[in-house]
């Protein structure tokens, strides 16, 4: 792909960087709950000048901006270190999955919520057996007077404690095979057959939780893309997901990258050649990580949605992440482990990296099995 800006691109690069100038809401204050309300009410300012849902389109609430100028915003959100919005895995994934699968009265309920931060989404797919083989999932939904009764158990869903609605995957045929027999809801999470239960990181915040649901009830038309076809519906929201991530943090990982380069010169070791030499692969590995994701960018608007490619940006990611993180403790030396400080917070913040959204292992399959067009491994 051409990565010259046109005038228009251009344009709106320019008029993006001068509202952030203006609008920068300020530092994200400490404690979940007040963090939270932070995000929302800058998730709500954001929607009222159109740069939420960015390219969803206009009727359904969205400015439907190209491809290029949300990989932009994405860019210039994280070099303005602008606060996260709030409602991330609405409009990441619930979002344009409805878009993509959901009735006209699904979008016309769901849509703009989303956008306000009004009510807030998460993703029930993993649970204790079936993690990345998201194929075998137990959690069952049972088909009783016009409404669906969901019993089983989900874990690491992110953001559950905040959540209005979760977008949920559950097995309704235990005939078909495996792949054949789910359904997606979206299910209410305020009821009391869905219990919430923190999950604490080795960081000590609790951004994921276990989901135990006991009868919870969905009505038939909280079903999104039919019956049985939960598979198809599940894959389109992975997609998103892992799409969404290059631009925004290919430029997070050079802002980490300069902050890294300080600290190896307050260490003095930054004339020391092996740390030179592991900071300048780092660099590389972040414009790679950058020009991969215009390449996957350049699949999407050829096809209309997020492709594997998406995989490899996530690989990619993870892995210069964790590998900055560690050299910054090289850096440190022997303070590393007993210092409170940002980089002792993100290297144990990165061992998540090749977990969650996907783990290494399967984004390699991925990757080999549908990018390279490698056969299967039996």
């Amino acid at each position: 792909m051409d990565l010259t800006l046109s005038p228009n691109e251009q344009e709106f690069r320019d008029e993006l960087r001068a509202w952030l100038a203006e609008n920068h809401p300020g530092q994200e204050p400490t404690g979940d709950i007040d963090a939270f309300e932070f995000r929302r009410k800058w998730q709500h300012k954001l929607h009222e000048n159109g740069y939420a849902g960015l390219s969803w389109p206009k009727e359904y609430g969205g400015r439907g901006a190209t491809l290029i100028e949300q990989a932009l915003f994405n860019e210039e959100m994280v070099r303005a270190r602008a606060p996260m919005t709030a409602n991330v895995l609405g409009l990441v994934m619930g979002g344009p999955v409805v878009i993509a699968h959901g009735s006209e009265e699904q979008k016309e309920r769901f849509l703009e919520p989303i956008l306000t931060a009004d009510e807030i989404w998460c993703q029930g797919f993993s649970e204790p057996e079936s993690g990345s083989d998201l194929a075998s999932l137990k959690t069952k939904a049972v088909k009783s007077n016009g409404e669906w009764v969901v019993t089983g158990q989900k874990v690491w869903t992110t953001f559950a404690h905040e959540a209005k609605y979760c977008m949920l995957v559950a097995r309704t045929d235990f005939d078909a095979p495996k792949h054949k027999g789910l359904t997606y809801f979206i299910m209410d999470m305020e009821q009391e057959a869905v219990q919430v239960r923190p999950l604490r990181q080795i960081t000590g915040e609790a951004e994921f939780n276990e989901l135990f649901i006991e009868e919870a009830r969905i009505p038939d038309e909280n079903v999104i893309g039919g019956v049985g076809n939960g598979w198809m519906v599940a894959i389109t929201t992975l997609m998103h997901e892992r799409a969404g991530l290059g631009f925004g943090s290919a430029i997070q990982l050079k802002i980490a990258i300069g902050e890294l380069m300080e600290l190896a010169r307050e260490r003095g070791v930054d004339e020391d050649p092996v740390i030179r030499q592991k900071i300048a692969q780092l660099v590389i590995e972040a414009e790679c990580l950058r020009l991969t994701a215009s390449r996957g960018l350049t699949q999407q608007m050829k096809t209309g949605i997020p492709g594997p490619e998406g995989s490899l940006v996530k690989w990619q990611w993870s892995d210069t992440n964790q590998a900055m993180t560690e050299l910054a403790m090289e850096i440190m030396g022997a303070d590393a482990p007993v210092m409170d400080d940002k980089w002792t917070y993100r290297f144990l913040r990165a061992r998540a990296n090749s977990i969650e959204g996907g783990t290494t292992e399967i984004l390699r399959n991925i990757v080999a099995e549908r990018v390279l067009g490698l056969p299967r491994m039996r």
